[in-house]
């Protein structure tokens, strides 16, 4: 290193982190090709081991062209709270290493090491003993880490030699180390900016830093002139150790498709129970509820309602959800996918005291003892009634709500 650097960003993104921790708690999956998702029809692979993905194993893969693929591959099923309590420790053991910590996943995070070379060392020794105390924390699990002066730079090397990888990229190194790298590379060039990117006969992100911004800015807007600055290396964005929730969602694939409103409104009640618990546990109410279908063909259709008060009571959230239903048209359409979000999200204030005639604050106290079963016995103890009718044929395939949401960068 040619001295201290003026800013340094670390990001850290462990490697097939769900099936990272399937091999890690059941040695006999070590070094077999292992899909994390459920095996059904409607089913998606959540994570790939290292082991299956030279078979062109992918996650959000249908799971059943990923079974085509990889005949041998061992399908589990995925144990989402074992992941967060696994994420919870790498996520200390970040906050070891720096106060400012962002989040971005149960598996990933950024931290800034700004002026930490005194504490730690260098970039090199500083990535290496945050990978060791990973690892160490873990029982085993590996972490890939990219270093350098801004976010993005940070990021794409962090993916550079996965897995167990460490790349280094000093600022000043930064933009032609970016050049010879795929358009696909550039954080917010997805599945439609590329074409357009190609089309005006671009294909490495040196030849976006070497494009005239005005040029890019005609064919893309605005993305253009951002993905202009990312392809020199300039990203000013902060680590952001506490950013403010902007919705709380959960989302059930559906094993069937279904145009029942019965079926739906259903599922629009186990995804309110989801919603409100989170947001309890958050410590966060809404001011608003968004309901999200997708139809058989993948089309998506959203309808969304202020409250009338804010809330985190799953009855309030089911009520209007449920209301909406009727604007997606009658009859409904065919769905494969239901959710519920929660938005325009405000911290809690204490619960007012119960009123003589019950009203909002009983339905709560309802759903907090509910919280305190759950977490005393574990999920599934106790029901809603409504959850053991039979659902006509039309199955939960998977709960969605700790897939990753990547930002807004990430997408086209």
């Amino acid at each position: 290193m040619q001295g201290r650097w003026q800013r340094m960003i670390v990001h850290a993104d462990m490697d097939a982190f769900y099936a990272a921790v399937e091999q890690l708690d059941d040695p006999s999956l070590r070094g077999k090709p292992l899909l994390v998702g459920p095996r059904s029809a409607r089913g998606v692979v959540l994570t790939a081991s290292y082991e299956a993905r030279p078979y062109g194993v992918g996650s959000a893969m249908p799971m059943a062209r990923a079974m085509r693929l990889c005949p041998d591959a061992v399908v589990v099923p995925p144990r989402f709270e074992r992941y967060q309590t696994v994420s919870a420790i790498v996520m200390d053991v970040f906050g070891r290493f720096s106060p400012s910590v962002e989040a971005l996943s149960l598996d990933e995070a950024f931290l800034d090491m700004t002026g930490s070379e005194r504490i730690f060392g260098a970039p090199q020794d500083i990535g290496r003993r945050l990978k060791d105390a990973v690892r160490d924390a873990t029982g085993g699990l590996t972490v890939s880490v990219g270093i350098s002066g801004t976010k993005y730079v940070a990021k794409v090397a962090s993916g550079h030699a996965k897995p167990d990888g460490l790349t280094i990229v000093p600022p000043a190194a930064a933009r032609g180390w970016l050049a010879p790298l795929p358009l696909s590379r550039l954080w917010g060039a997805g599945g439609k900016t590329v074409p357009r990117l190609r089309a005006l006969g671009l294909r490495t992100i040196g030849d976006v830093a070497a494009t005239d911004p005005a040029v890019l800015a005609d064919a893309l807007g605005n993305v253009g002139r951002r993905l202009h600055e990312l392809a020199r290396a300039e990203d000013a964005r902060v680590v952001e150790s506490a950013r403010a929730a902007r919705s709380i969602g959960s989302e059930l694939t559906l094993s069937v498709d279904t145009a029942d409103p019965h079926e739906i409104a259903r599922h629009l009640r186990r995804a309110a129970d989801q919603v409100a618990r989170r947001l309890r546990r958050s410590g966060y109410v809404a001011r608003g509820v968004r309901v999200k279908l997708k139809r058989h063909d993948f089309r998506l259709l959203t309808r969304q309602r202020s409250l009338a008060e804010r809330s985190d009571v799953a009855e309030d959230l089911y009520r209007v959800a449920v209301g909406l239903l009727p604007s997606f048209g009658e009859p409904l359409p065919q769905v494969r996918l239901v959710g519920i979000a929660a938005f325009d999200l405000v911290p809690a204030e204490p619960p007012a005291q119960q009123t003589l005639l019950g009203g909002p604050s009983r339905a709560r106290d309802l759903e907090v003892a509910m919280d305190q079963v759950a977490q005393r016995f574990g999920k599934g103890v106790l029901s809603r009634a409504s959850d053991l009718i039979r659902d006509r044929g039309v199955g939960q395939g998977v709960d969605l709500d700790f897939l990753r949401e990547r930002r807004d960068e990430d997408e086209d």
